[in-house]
Order: structure tokens, then sequence, then C-alpha cells
């Protein structure tokens, strides 16, 4: 495939098309990221704090 961007010239204006698909390519990256953000950090720590919050409860109910 060939890069689109070398054959813009200096002064030209870049297509509609071209630009809608770039804008495209980078919302979906951004939408990559959020996704992975989500289920690789985000995810475990809500389960992990859970989870600890929950053996800290269960420790001060036993003192008591």
């Amino acid at each position: 495939m060939q890069n689109p961007f070398k054959e813009i010239l200096q002064n030209e204006e870049v297509p509609k098309l071209l630009k809608d698909k770039v804008m495209n390519d980078i919302s979906f990256i951004k939408l990559s990221i959020d996704i992975a953000d989500l289920f690789v950090i985000k995810y475990p720590n809500t389960i992990a704090s859970l989870l600890s919050s929950g053996d800290n409860e269960n420790k001060n109910q036993s003192k008591k």
C-alpha cells in the first residue's frame, strides 16, 4: 500500500476522504486504548480493592 501522505503537496488541501479515514483510524486507536485500560488496569484494580476491603471488614468484625 502506498503512503497517501507522500502524494500531498505543501500547499494542497487534504482530500476529505483521506482526512475522514485518518480521523476514524485515530478514533479507533483511542477506543482500543480505552477498552484495554478498562479491562487490563481498572477492572483488576477494582476487583482487588473489593477483595481487600472485604478482608478488612472480616478482620474488623472478628475483632469485635
